[in-house]
């Protein structure tokens, strides 16, 4: 078994044996995790009587622990939420800056051409504590210091080694030896941890019993960042106390749009979330209900709806303190017709600025509802498996790589690096509401991918009458230019599961799509889903197969 992109790559009889879950029901509480053990300190929150927002506070704590490629203290969160009592729609954006001395010149200086994707200088001030705190602020019940004993207890005493964790430390393995403090927590005695053995991280622990003690002033204007900042000084990175000190969670009201019978929320700027209600615009004018789900001519209207919204990102999205761009055209009606229109429905095209190199990610996305109607889509990440693969000294926090990962060195480019700034973020998730009430809370972890499956879950739901666990197990696909400016020279590519149907595969090639087949169930992601049934007063929800995730509702 080998790991594609953050996600299983099943041989045949795997694949074979992999049986279609069902969907998870509750009425008084419903968490989905890509980890089991994040699920139940969740599900075990709400239990206690605490809300979806407590809950989540517990999950993305644990997460960091259960799933340390993926997220943690020294990543970034983005937050859709809905405050039943207040009825009110929230998002939270827990993006990081850029150092005080990073600028494209300092790079060069280095011998840089491109951005670092490893080591000190790849990493943003971490953003995930601020919303942590900001959200339980607002709209928790519980006790903040009690909503981290868990991730607490599961970094001091240890984690039993999955099969998937496991490949996942070996992945990068070769990166995270570079690193002294990362080879320390990662690879004790000199190697990866097998399945089924312990493993603790006493430094981390400790990190997380200072932020459940002193919440994020401590992380960011005292003990903790004290350490990071003589850890990057010691580095030679130029982060200024000033970095972490002004870092704030920012609140406002989601970026929406209305598809079919439904509004869709998302994350605004610099969250890539735009990027979803334009795909959906774009698709409102085709009869998606009309054709079967996983014909060729559905799936090229998504695949080209996608090459343009990405066309317009690449054209003008960057962090919209510094540079100025059409957000409010690129999600009108008007701009989806004028889009609309470009698609061909016979043959696959490239628009201008589509082929730009795109990314896999490694990311871990949750969601929460309760009884009382609140709910919550939460993501938080690292940006790259590991991020930068530095652990900050004896602090026990992996740090993000996502200066590295969204910056570019190019003055033109509108995601050029410069101090204080906010690249824009792959990362993003959305609720769905029908009726003024929200009725579907969802999202993926997956890089650049990421918001082509989101807007895929949405149309399986509304265009073709999916259940949550119907829509999360069919057959996954994207579009893909490459990873890096070398593989533009090779034909962009369609990558599908080989459970999408020959004949569609055999069609799109005839319309001039390159497919690529990934095994049964390696098309990437690790979508989770809820579902409000409000006549019923049921909560439904799905999780991935492809991850080994768990949804639980009681």
């Amino acid at each position: 078994m080998k790991i594609d992109d953050g996600s299983w790559s099943l041989s045949a009889a795997e694949a074979k044996r992999m049986q279609r879950r069902p969907d998870a029901f509750g009425m008084r509480g419903m968490v989905c995790s890509a980890h089991p053990v994040a699920a139940f300190i969740g599900l075990t929150i709400l239990q206690r009587g605490g809300n979806a927002f407590d809950a989540a506070i517990a999950v993305a704590a644990a997460e960091g622990v259960v799933l340390p490629m993926k997220c943690g203290l020294g990543g970034d969160a983005f937050v859709v939420m809905h405050d039943a009592r207040k009825h009110e729609t929230v998002g939270f954006n827990g993006s990081g800056v850029s150092a005080a001395g990073a600028t494209a010149d300092y790079y060069r200086s280095r011998g840089h051409k491109t951005m670092p994707l490893n080591g000190v200088h790849a990493v943003s001030v971490p953003g995930a504590v601020s919303v942590y705190e900001a959200l339980w602020k607002r709209y928790c019940t519980m006790d903040w210091a009690e909503l981290w004993e868990p991730a607490i207890r599961l970094a001091d005493e240890g984690i039993a080694i999955t099969q998937y964790i496991s490949a996942r430390f070996a992945d990068c393995a070769e990166t995270l030896a570079t690193f002294e403090h990362s080879k320390a927590q990662f690879l004790p005695n000199g190697r990866v941890p097998a399945p089924g053995e312990r493993w603790r991280a006493p430094n981390l622990a400790k990190s997380l019993r200072t932020i459940a003690k002193g919440g994020a002033d401590a992380f960011y204007r005292g003990e903790l960042a004290e350490k990071m900042l003589a850890f990057f000084k010691q580095e030679g990175q130029t982060f200024t106390a000033g970095d972490f000190a002004q870092q704030q969670a920012v609140s406002y009201t989601p970026i929406s749009t209305q598809y079919r019978d439904a509004a869709v929320y998302s994350t605004s700027p610099p969250s890539q979330g735009f990027l979803v209600l334009e795909q959906l615009n774009i698709l409102e004018g085709f009869d998606l209900a009309a054709l079967a789900a996983y014909s060729p001519e559905r799936m090229h209207l998504l695949i080209e709806a996608k090459k343009l919204a990405f066309a317009d990102r690449n054209r003008y999205a960057g962090d919209p303190a510094f540079v100025k761009w059409p957000l409010n055209t690129l999600i009108s009606k008007e701009h989806a017709t004028l889009r609309r229109a470009e698609i061909d429905p016979a043959h696959a095209r490239w628009p201008d600025g589509a082929l730009v190199p795109e990314h896999a990610g490694d990311t871990s996305y949750f969601a929460v509802a309760d009884g009382n109607g609140n709910a919550i889509s939460f993501i938080h990440s690292l940006s790259n498996a590991f991020g930068s693969c530095v652990v900050a000294g004896e602090t026990g926090i992996t740090l993000n790589n996502r200066a590295g990962r969204g910056f570019s060195l190019d003055p033109a480019h509108p995601n050029c690096i410069a101090p204080g700034r906010r690249t824009m973020h792959t990362l993003n998730a959305y609720m769905v509401y029908r009726d003024g009430q929200p009725w579907l809370v969802g999202g993926t972890p997956g890089g650049d991918q990421q918001t082509q499956w989101n807007t895929q879950m949405i149309s399986n739901l509304i265009d073709h009458g999916m259940s949550v666990q119907q829509a999360v197990e069919a057959p996954r696909f994207h579009s893909f230019p490459g990873t890096d400016p070398v593989n533009l020279g090779r034909p962009p590519v369609v990558k599908a599961e080989d459970r999408v149907p020959q004949a569609t595969r055999d069609a799109l090639t005839r319309m001039g799509h390159t497919v690529e087949p990934l095994g049964a169930w390696g098309g990437g992601g690790a979508v989770q889903l809820i579902q409000l049934d409000r006549k019923n007063g049921v909560l439904r929800g799905a999780t991935d197969p492809r991850p080994g995730g768990l949804a639980l509702g009681f």
